[in-house]
């Protein structure tokens, strides 16, 4: 096939560049033999990825070409002449992706570009494509498409992976997008292939930043979460160390119990359908796909991972026993977190692992040993071991490249970070739901089967997973220049790196809490979840968690994952040795085997192969390999000349290869290299010459970052954790010395995180082969922060020595090292000797040492440039800053050197033990005023105590307090020796632990102080776990806070959030119990009173049960609802000390309704009892639902049953009395009826909720309705609006500019007219919507309590006049509110007038009374605001009330209905001059014939439509909720009706009611309105008087008529 278009590499000029060299070379030879091929082009190679038999290249300038076999286009390209990519000139590519046999690009805008083989739908459906395209010859635009918004939006791609059968990408909003087809894919379908992209849900709100793929299964790096749940270890660990933003490392190290749930996706095995040979449609393709002979292909079809018909699994599952830490469920050790922060950080965790290694362990690092020894001797396999399901398919899968991704995510969270935990369920998927259900019944029985054991490798280490996935959301990972900010630890694809300028120190370095997510085929273990099972959505590996993933690569079927600690964990198929350890395969990541002194810093992986890149004895970098090695000559003639691809999916086992990494000797002769690269059975790496000394200046800072990160790992590993750990340690120490052990630790970690994080930025900014922009070094952008933390550090070690505590620590240490002397010499600096006591001190003075190397480093950079270049000024800044730090701190160090033997010749005198120790922080100093006394004192004040010091004469009382306050001037971080006497603040952050008696005792404080005492917002935590954490004033818990108390008894925690006064529970808050009761409402003094909601229980519990009410003094008393979900009951009445004492009402689920007199919390005196089928019952009631006495039985037929009445309602009663049967003209008997009237015994409505009301009385400032000043009233409105504004920045734009406008005081004392009417109407509708107002709390408190009382077994019909009744309480007591605050208002019923000089205007909401005046009612006004969010449990009542006419209404609007329009005229009497004779629909005249139906008077019939929310969007936005809203829809139906019969008629028409009735009721006939009667009863109880005998109220009446004469039509 011929290329015309495209042109070779080598036809351009040789300008040869010094950047990114390309050498390329099969990695099957033998490592002396190996001879890699340069690849020469004229620009610098940023990027290479290889597939099975191809490769790519991207070059400056966004340039891409292609060598190898390019099947898609039958050509052989060799590599040294590679061809240019013309149709992606132009179009700025910034990275590339090969797959098995396709490829892809990345442009800077974010499109994704695919070619080669598409028969599993891999490269998408293009846009010069269709669904039936096998082979895409050029590269083609793939649109990733999010079509879940509204309208859907193209998604910006930032990196791209492919596979053998399915392609990934990674979007800038850090989600995975799949298409091709397989399991691999993570999607919930099962229609294969998918053609066009395809979010994976599952971690769609996880933060990915890289992603890699395997032949059939992919790997995704995710960003973590920090849990935020945690427990003390000890006494010196419940000490808060300030407010710091990283975590003490003397937190405990057990670990929180992490939620199964997190770690849904199912696991499944995978079926054979043939052994031994591919698809035939696969086979054809490979033979079309040849060069030389060309076979047509008839039809194609996709397909997916393949399965046996009958879904089983001829799968072997390996079920093997592993060592370690495991429960008794199998389960790892739980997590915790050390002050919010997660413990998956090693640095952050101090891990011991104190269990011995396990026998076989044991062999098999013996074996390890013996490996080592003959590194460069070959093994040979014994033939193949056993293969799964996936072993059978098609050819030997390529291993998909994954060069070095261009930057890492970068940590910018704060303090924002949260717990967001998802639960996944398995949910449809590739599989069908039999294969499904099976795989998950093996799955189960094989668990069951093993117990303790758990489907992990046998060669695991004891080592458990430490920590529970956490992940955050955030930015993207790559890109173009032009839509981040690039720093050192980012650097761009296609362009030059920039500075990046975050607002908090170390936000620019890349974050080490990660985990790594694998799913697809896993029939080698390449997925490490411990066995071979097949994954159908992303599942976390639990193994790696808390080990510092950087980067993961996947070959065919192993997986490689490079950590912080320049560890390489590896996984997966082990035929060839690629693994770097034993000969069999490995189900859960294990760590490969290095030799001494090597740090890995870059990988990638291939089909049979590793490719390791790391630091050596020297600066410039070396190549490790393990994997398949070259063949004998003999053995390669026995084997056939393959032109073709294998069939198969797993390989072979190699006959000839390595086990433990080696060095490939050519490294060195090939420069500096920056990456390395693996594909199919090939190698490459990228190399740059060392111009000026500038790339071995920048390696060589790399390397010894690195190492120096690896050591402080090493330090912690084997001496801080084991000492932390030691029972003796406190005793040995003293509390001074242990509390000054905890800084250093913690200053320790908070060195040791920057050190790991800025070490993974520089092997980073090795990868970028384009112009490196040193200025953008995190030691140049961020020094202040870099000196800050070696500061703090080399502090904290200064005091400890100091205070001697390294010589108190000597016996711990021996203890600690034991047998591990000779590692912990290689820690120590050459010049100190281990043959006699550990000098500790000395070693941990270590890191001064590296900051003389980073002033070496940033010199020889220096050199590189002129002296007039923005860089050499940056540099030789820096150096500066560094050298003049290292020798302050050798300074300081010798300086607490000498102090140290100071006190220790002068040992008598050193008395710190018997001083209480106060920090700078908590110290207030000021000058006594000078009296008579002639005392020169100066006041110094404690949190817990003052005293005053006494100066000789005034100078030295004045040097002393200038001294005095500089010194606490220069920790708070003020002026330091330019301070003035006195101007130390008095307000300030620090942390004190409390050590006196009091209510503080051993308590821990972090927060604001005022004068010595604790005032502004902080927390508190005591040793026993209570915690508070929220405002303070004058020393005792005063505004809002949130504080945890735990219950000893119950072994939980009772939580409570809400306000506090003078140090008790005071105002409103929600209160969780231990027991599971919860309680919302108002607290006094500790104590619940007031307005209150408890929930009891949960539904599963027998207790299970809600109280909403008035409370005092803890106890039920007053009106209040209580529904007891067990019971089916619920009880609105009266209460007095927790029981039911007073007028109740009582419904039950079964429909029975009761009410009257409860006494002792059981029924008592005379009520009435209704059923659900109307029969009645009135007497003399003993307990609950037991009657006793005189009482009147009124059945539902009529009859009547009189006498003596005793018994259990439910179980049957006893009767002495006369039975009455009912008549057919029986007069009424009003006597009667008056025994049986509802509502008799009921609480009156405006009695019920008063604690409603005076609460929100109290919160405007006001007792009740009886005292207080208004404009105090509206001061606390603005107080308390400003107040939520402040303390809540999460608040949107619009609710934002609602509060602002709430903020701002109205004119309320000035006389309402019709003129500011509307401002007070608009201003009540605002504050009726927030919940921060005074106002919006009522409504939605309201709200709460009624729909608590008339929803669910409330909704009983009986309960309609009660839920009226209560709703114009409703609004008396609201009205009385709001005329508190706007007095002007007129009494309920009032005349507003307009003002003299403006007309009067007519508002639909209110009626004019005369010209210039405006009747307002509390209807008219509060209705509005308060029934739309009442109407659902209301207007269900009202339907309950008519259900039975309504039955009868509806049966007729149908039979009726079925006439046509002129014969249901004729039927009603409607006159023929009313007949309309055309019909315009769509603009178009049509005449109205004897069989038209539904064309008369459309208009208004679809206008009276509206009076009903089932006809109309039943929500808060609807505009027919009130009674004035309806009645204007019936106005508007008669407008309409009066519109369309005056064409008609001629001259003017007044309307009858004999002619206006029957027009009227067939509207009503045919807009078919479902519940009128509910509607039509709604509107009369609740309309405004003012309009009732109006024209409005006669079109009401004239629409209850027509309802009435179609209930009762009985003709046909």
């Amino acid at each position: 096939m011929e290329n015309i278009e495209e042109s070779s590499a080598d036809e351009q000029a040789p300008t040869l560049p010094e950047r990114g060299l390309f050498h390329v070379w099969h990695s099957a030879g033998l490592s002396e033999h190996l001879c890699p091929e340069r690849v020469l082009l004229s620009r610098p190679v940023l990027q290479a990825a290889l597939g099975e038999n191809h490769g790519l290249l991207l070059t400056q300038g966004g340039q891409v070409y292609s060598f190898g076999e390019l099947l898609w286009r039958d050509l052989r390209i060799p590599a040294s002449a590679p061809l240019l990519e013309v149709s992606l000139l132009g179009k700025m590519v910034i990275r590339v992706a090969a797959g098995g046999f396709h490829c892809g690009a990345l442009s800077e805008q974010g499109n994704i570009f695919m070619w080669g083989e598409n028969t599993a739908g891999q490269c998408g459906l293009t846009e010069k494509g269709t669904v039936t395209n096998i082979t895409v010859s050029e590269p083609c635009l793939v649109s990733v498409v999010d079509s879940e918004v509204v309208p859907p939006v193209a998604v910006r791609v930032v990196d791209l992976a492919c596979g053998r059968e399915h392609s990934l990408a990674l979007s800038s909003r850090n989600e995975i997008w799949a298409w091709g087809s397989g399991c691999q894919l993570g999607l919930v379908t099962n229609t294969f292939p998918v053609w066009r992209p395809q979010k994976v849900e599952h971690l769609a709100c996880r933060n990915v930043i890289q992603i890699a793929c395997g032949a059939y299964h992919s790997l995704a790096l995710v960003r973590s979460l920090p849990v935020q749940n945690y427990n003390n270890h000890s006494p010196l660990e419940k000490k808060e160390q300030g407010q710091s933003a990283y975590y003490s490392v003397t937190e405990r190290e057990e670990l929180t119990t992490a939620d199964d749930a997190q770690y849904c996706p199912l696991g499944v095995e995978l079926t054979e359908v043939t052994t031994g040979e591919t698809s035939p449609r696969r086979r054809c393709l490979r033979r079309s796909l040849q060069p030389g002979g060309r076979s047509a292909v008839s039809s194609l079809r996709a397909i997916s991972c393949p399965y046996t018909e009958d879904g089983n699994s001829n799968t072997k599952q390996m079920n093997i026993p592993v060592g370690g830490n495991r429960e008794p469920d199998g389960r790892a050790d739980p997590p915790t977190q050390i002050d919010g922060i997660p413990k998956s950080h090693p640095l952050s965790v101090w891990r011991t692992n104190k269990n011995p290694s396990l026998a076989d362990e044991r062999e098999l690092h013996n074996l390890l040993r013996k490996l080592s020894v003959h590194s460069t001797e070959t093994q040979q396999s014994h033939g193949p071991g056993d293969s799964d399901s996936l072993s059978s398919h098609t050819s030997d899968d390529s291993c998909i490249s994954l060069t070095p991704p261009t930057d890492l995510f970068t940590s910018s969270y704060k303090d924002e970070l949260s717990n967001k935990s998802q639960a996944s369920n398995f949910s449809s998927s590739p599989l069908g739901l039999e294969e499904g259900r099976l795989c998950l019944e093996t799955e189960r029985k094989a668990l069951q089967g093993q117990k303790s054991s758990s489907l992990t490798n046998l060669n695991q280490k004891g080592k458990t997973a430490a920590n529970r996935r956490r992940s955050l959301p955030g930015t993207p990972t790559h890109g173009s220049p032009r839509r981040r900010q690039l720093c050192v630890c980012r650097p761009s694809s296609a362009g030059q790196t920039q500075a990046a300028a975050p607002e908090e120190a170390g936000d620019s370095l890349p974050s080490l809490e990660t985990e790594v997510w694998s799913w697809g085929r896993g029939s080698e273990g390449q997925l490490g979840h411990g066995d071979q099972l097949a994954r159908l959505q992303p599942l976390c590996i639990k193994s790696l968690m808390g080990e510092e993933v950087i980067k993961v690569a996947a070959g065919s079927h192993h997986s490689l994952a490079l950590t912080a600690q320049c560890q390489v964990f590896s996984w997966g198929s082990n035929m060839c040795g690629q693994l770097g350890h034993v000969n069999s395969p490995v189900t859960v990541p294990q760590q490969v085997k290095l030799s001494e002194g090597l740090r890995v810093w870059d990988m990638s992986a291939g089909q049979s192969h590793s490719l390791l890149l790391a630091d050596g004895d020297c600066v410039q970098p070396i190549l490790l390999y393990c994997g398949q090695q070259q063949e004998p000559m003999s053995a390669q003639s026995e084997r056939p000349h393959q032109s073709e691809r294998s069939c198969q999916r797993s390989p072979n086992r190699a006959e000839n290869y390595r086990v433990k990494p080696t060095v490939l000797p050519f490294c060195i002769e090939m420069g500096y290299i920056s990456t390395v690269c693996s594909g199919g059975q090939s190698c490459a790496l990228l190399a740059d010459c060392n111009v000026m000394g500038f790339i071995s200046a920048i390696h060589e800072l790399a390397s010894s970052e690195r190492r120096f990160y690896c050591w402080l790992s090493s330090v912690k590993k084997l001496l801080l954790t084991p000492i932390r750990d030691r029972e003796s340690l406190c005793p040995s120490l003293g509390e001074p010395c242990m509390n000054l052990f905890s800084a250093l630790c913690e200053s320790f970690v908070r060195l040791s995180v920057l050190i790991g994080r800025h070490s993974t930025s520089l092997s980073l900014f090795l990868h970028d082969a384009q112009g490196r922009d040193v200025t953008s070094f995190p030691l140049l952008t961020h020094t202040d922060y870099f000196l800050d933390v070696y500061k703090e550090y080399c502090s904290a070690v200064g005091n400890f020595q100091v205070m001697g505590g390294f010589h108190s620590l000597q016996k711990l240490i021996r203890e600690c090292l034991g047998s591990q002397q000779t590692m912990f010499a290689q820690l120590c600096p050459a010049d100190q000797s281990v043959s006699g006591d550990v000098d500790l001190g000395s070693l941990l003075y270590r890191p001064l040492q590296q900051l003389h190397q980073y002033s070496r480093d940033l010199l020889k950079l220096e050199v590189c440039y002129d002296v007039s270049t923005i860089e050499y000024q940056s540099l030789h800044q820096c150096c500066s800053q560094y050298e003049s730090l290292s020798l302050s701190l050798l300074k300081k160090k010798n300086e607490a050197e000498t102090t140290l033997s100071f006190w220790k010749t002068h040992s008598g005198r050193n008395t710190f033990s018997t001083h209480h120790v106060y920090p700078l922080t908590c110290l207030w100093v000021k000058p006594v005023t000078e009296d008579s006394s002639g005392l020169y004192a100066i006041k110094v004040t404690c949190p817990e105590e003052n005293f005053t010091l006494v100066a000789s004469t005034p100078q030295e009382k004045n040097k002393w307090l200038r001294s005095l306050n500089q010194a606490v001037d220069q920790v708070l971080g003020g002026a330091g020796p330019g301070s003035s006497p006195g101007m130390t603040a008095m307000s300030r952050t620090a942390s004190y632990m409390f050590t006196g008696e009091g209510r503080f005792k051993d308590a821990q404080y972090t927060g604001c102080w005022l004068a010595g005492r604790v005032h502004g917002r902080g927390t508190m935590k005591w040793p026993d776990g209570r915690r508070y954490c929220g405002n303070f004033k004058n020393g005792l818990e005063d505004g809002y806070g949130e504080c945890i108390i735990p219950n000893k008894a119950l072994d939980k925690l009772d939580t409570y959030k809400g306000h506090w006064r003078d140090g008790k529970i005071h105002g409103f808050g929600k209160y969780k119990y231990s027991n599971g009761e919860v309680y919302e409402g108002c607290f006094c003094d500790g104590q619940r009173h007031g307005y209150g909601m408890l929930s009891s229980g949960k539904l599963a519990k027998t207790s299970s049960s809600v109280f909403i009410g008035h409370w005092i003094q803890d106890k039920k008393t007053g009106y209040g609802v209580h529904d007891d979900f067990t019971r089916g009951e619920k009880y609105m009445g009266m209460w007095l000390d927790d029981h039911r004492h007073g007028n109740a009402v009582v419904v039950t689920q079964c429909g029975v309704y009761y009410e009257g007199t409860f006494k002792e919390n059981k029924m008592s005196g005379q009520g009435l009892l209704v059923t659900d089928d109307d029969t009645a019952f009135h007497g003399e009631f003993s307990d609950d639902w037991t009657v006793n006495g005189k009482a009147i039985l009124s059945l539902a037929n009529g009859d009547c049953l009189d006498g003596l009445f005793s018994g259990e309602w439910s179980t049957g009663l006893k009767v002495v009395g006369t039975y009455t049967k009912s008549v057919f003209d029986e007069p009424e008997n009003k006597e009667r009826n008056t025994l049986f009237r509802l509502g008799q015994y009921v609480v009156p409505a405006d009695q019920r909720w008063s604690c409603v009301f005076d609460e929100c009385w109290s919160r405007l400032g006001r007792d009740a309705a009886r005292g207080g000043e208004r404009t105090a009233a509206w001061e606390n409105i603005a107080v308390t609006i400003t107040a939520t504004r402040r303390h809540s920045p999460d608040l949107s734009r619009s609710q934002s500019k609602v509060l602002e406008s709430l903020e701002f005081i109205p004119q309320h004392e000035e006389p309402v007219t019709t003129a500011n009417y509307d401002s007070i109407r608009r201003y009540l509708i605002k504050a009726c919507e927030t919940p921060i107002h005074p106002l919006g709390w009522l409504v939605e408190t309201l709200v709460t309590v009624y729909r608590m009382t008339y929803v669910g077994v409330g909704s009983n019909r009986r309960l309609l006049r009660q839920a009226v009744q209560e709703v114009q309480a409703y609004l008396t007591h609201f009205y009385s509110i709001v005329r508190f605050l706007f007095p002007g208002l007129p009494v309920d019923g009032g005349i507003i007038p307009d003002p003299p000089d403006s007309p009067s205007k007519n508002r639909h909401n209110s009626s004019t009374a005369e010209q210039g005046a405006l009747v307002v009612s509390c209807s008219s006004l509060l209705l509005p605001l308060l029934l739309p969010r009442l109407y659902p449990p209301l207007f269900t009542l009202y339907s309950l009330q008519e259900e039975q006419k309504e039955a009868q209404y509806w049966e007729h609007i149908l039979r009726l209905n079925k006439q046509p329009d002129q014969s249901l005229l004729t039927f009603l009497g409607v006159q023929k001059k009313f007949w309309p004779v055309w019909v315009s629909i769509l603009g178009e005249k049509k005449q109205i014939v004897s069989n038209s139906k539904d064309a008369c008077f459309v208009s208004a019939v679809e206008t009276l439509q509206q009076i009903s929310l089932s006809d109309t969007a039943c929500s808060l936005a609807s505009n027919t909720f009130t009674p004035s809203d309806k009645l204007l829809v019936i106005q508007k139906t008669f407008e309409e009706l009066n519109q369309e019969v005056k064409p008609m008629l001629e001259g003017d028409f007044l309307w009858c009611m004999d002619d206006l009735l029957p027009l009227f009721l067939y509207v009503v006939l045919r807009a078919r309105i479902r519940n009128l009667g509910a509607e039509v009863s709604l509107i009369e109880d609740l309309m405004d008087p003012n309009v009732q005998l109006g024209e409005i109220g006669l079109m009401f009446t004239t629409l209850k008529a027509c309802y009435i004469q179609i209930q009762g039509e009985t003709t046909t």
